[in-house]
């Protein structure tokens, strides 16, 4: 984030811009007065009883009216809780959903840089420090301010000498709690961001449990995990020490102001200057201070904690969404696509792609070969538009891609990768993951698409068929099962433009042979980009382009590049003799 703001006003900025339910706040903030109100009237009522008490003289209406102010109290109490609760609860169900909608819609090159883990911790347990403080300690502090402004006035009022004694804890107190709290909200800040890095590293090495058990990585990562647990307590134990001496300091300056107040109220009442009743309304009208500041303690220190919290939550809304949000709808069929004179870098001192032109005319097939490391998955990057080019233009026709809207380009592309992403959930959902309305999408179409990625036979072998559970990741399916459904899956966009991550890379020779015919299948009248890591896969190629070292060496049919580039003929003579 440019320029951190620091205090509150980052924090005010963020909640007012929740759209505060306005109603819900105004209507528990009322009732949280009338709620102190019958509070303030107990004492009162208790004083007149106490000053007039004798077995003969109860008066039967002020006893009633003592107990019609709890009822009436604990009642509205309830209400105005649940009001100011249910207020915090939306403000940061809808910090959840702004986080979430820029978090999917943020460029790639963010998610290169930022462990998925930290990302998730920054959408559950930042905006969990902030759904604490408004939903539980603003409440109690907003009533708490009302209670204490309602008896120090009528304490004024019944006797000023008194209260100013009891008022002398105040400057006491603030002296204490500023620098406990400013230490709080560093020790904070950083068990918020050790929170964030340990739940990205125990995420990651979760989701790749079997490359861990396969390399006998257990106690590696057993020391990695419980050196991040140690961190944590470490914080943790420096929270501790703060709140450890917040509690016996609050709890010392309330029992010194209320020995002092006993003692010099009780002289007061010896001598005839006070009367019993208006001591023991005095005490009581004590408590209802006391009570509210001990919660104040625990509001600022949260607050401390949601401050820092908010800073880490406006980075992630500050990010620029990803470039396209808006553009063309344009139909890009039989539109040849041109590179020209492309250039790219992840860091400006490291470039990745320089000065590469190339086009693919509608329905051919435009091969990627070259060293690993040269540039080839980087190119499929920037015409998927993961990326944008440093410099140089990607068209479709005589249209700059960047003029079309992410959704018209995205939708018209089908991308079938070496990995086969899936998502957990069941074969159908994969099939269709993206598409709108995609309940509605017939049975058997679905069949139609897996049969032409030959890919019904082994789904009619699962007892549940397209409701199969596949697994996070698709663990469950084989490597040739889940490039089969990626294909179906694209199958079922019926996309414009193809792109192959060399689908078949890591595959075994019959999983090979099958999908293959797929492929060929799914590549019949579309513009096709392939990355080739076997030549064997793309000799029928229209135009194999040969990328180096982010340099375009070389481009031509099979036979051309034999011929007359040195390295493809050495590919060439070690895959294809």
């Amino acid at each position: 984030m440019k320029n951190k703001q620091k205090g509150l006003k980052p924090f005010i900025s963020l909640i007012l811009s929740t759209n505060i339910p306005k109603l819900a706040l105004t209507f528990g903030l009322i009732t949280s007065i009338i709620t102190t109100i019958a509070g303030l009237v107990v004492p009162l009522l208790t004083k007149n009883l106490v000053d007039g008490f004798s077995v003969s003289s109860l008066s039967v209406p002020l006893i009633i009216a003592i107990v019609a102010a709890f009822i009436v109290q604990a009642v509205v109490n309830g209400v105005s809780t649940y009001l100011l609760t249910a207020v915090g609860q939306k403000i940061v169900a809808r910090l959840r959903e702004n986080m979430w909608v820029k978090l999917i819609r943020l460029p790639v090159s963010y998610f290169d840089k930022t462990s998925s883990g930290e990302t998730v911790s920054r959408v559950v347990n930042d905006t969990n420090i902030v759904k604490d403080l408004i939903s539980e300690h603003f409440p109690q502090f907003v009533t708490g301010i009302i209670s204490i402004i309602g008896a120090v006035t009528i304490l004024l009022i019944m006797d000023w000498k008194m209260t100013l004694v009891m008022l002398l804890a105040v400057p006491i107190t603030v002296a204490v709690m500023i620098p406990l709290g400013r230490r709080m909200a560093k020790i904070s800040r950083g068990l918020q961001d050790q929170t964030a890095v340990f739940t990205g590293d125990i995420q990651q090495t979760l989701s790749e449990s079997r490359l861990m058990k396969a390399s006998n990585a257990e106690k590696n990562e057993e020391a990695k995990g419980l050196n991040g647990i140690g961190k944590l307590l470490g914080f943790g134990l420096k929270e501790a020490k703060i709140l450890a001496l917040i509690g016996p300091l609050m709890y010392m300056v309330i029992m010194i102001v209320i020995v002092t107040i006993i003692g010099y109220g009780g002289m007061r009442v010896a001598n005839g200057t006070m009367s019993t009743g208006s001591l023991v309304a005095f005490l009581l009208y004590l408590f209802q201070i006391i009570m509210p500041i001990t919660s104040f303690a625990m509001f600022f220190t949260q607050l401390q904690k949601a401050k820092g919290a908010t800073e880490r939550i406006i980075e992630i809304l500050d990010i620029p969404l990803e470039k396209g949000q808006d553009g063309l709808d344009i139909d890009v069929a039989n539109k040849p696509v041109h590179v020209n004179h492309v250039s790219f870098a992840y860091d400006e001192d490291e470039s990745v792609l320089e000065d590469v032109s190339f086009v693919a005319r509608p329905g051919e097939m435009i091969a990627f070969a070259g060293p690993s490391g040269g540039g080839k998955t980087t190119t499929f990057g920037l015409l998927e538009r993961f990326y944008e080019p440093t410099s140089g233009e990607i068209k479709i026709g005589d249209t700059p891609i960047k003029d079309l809207s992410m959704k018209s380009w995205r939708s018209q592309i089908g991308y079938v990768s070496q990995e086969s992403a899936m998502m957990a959930g069941t074969i159908r959902e994969n099939l269709c993951y993206g598409l709108q309305n995609w309940e509605k999408i017939p049975d058997e179409r679905l069949w139609e698409v897996a049969k032409m990625a030959y890919a019904d036979q082994f789904i009619k072998e699962f007892s549940h068929g397209l409701d199969t559970e596949v697994g996070e990741r698709g663990v469950k399916l084989s490597g040739g099962q889940r490039q089969r459904i990626a294909i179906a899956r694209a199958f079922l966009r019926d996309p414009k433009i193809l792109m192959m991550d060399e689908a078949t890379a890591s595959l075994d020779s019959q999983s090979e042979s099958v999908v293959q015919q797929a492929l060929t299948r799914l590549m019949e009248g579309r513009t096709t980009f392939v990355i080739a890591h076997r030549l064997s896969t793309i000799i029928h190629a229209d135009n194999i382009i040969f990328i180096e070292k982010g340099r375009v060496t070389g481009s031509g049919t099979h036979q051309e590049l034999t011929q007359s580039h040195a390295l493809y003929r050495q590919f060439a003579e070690q895959q294809l003799t």
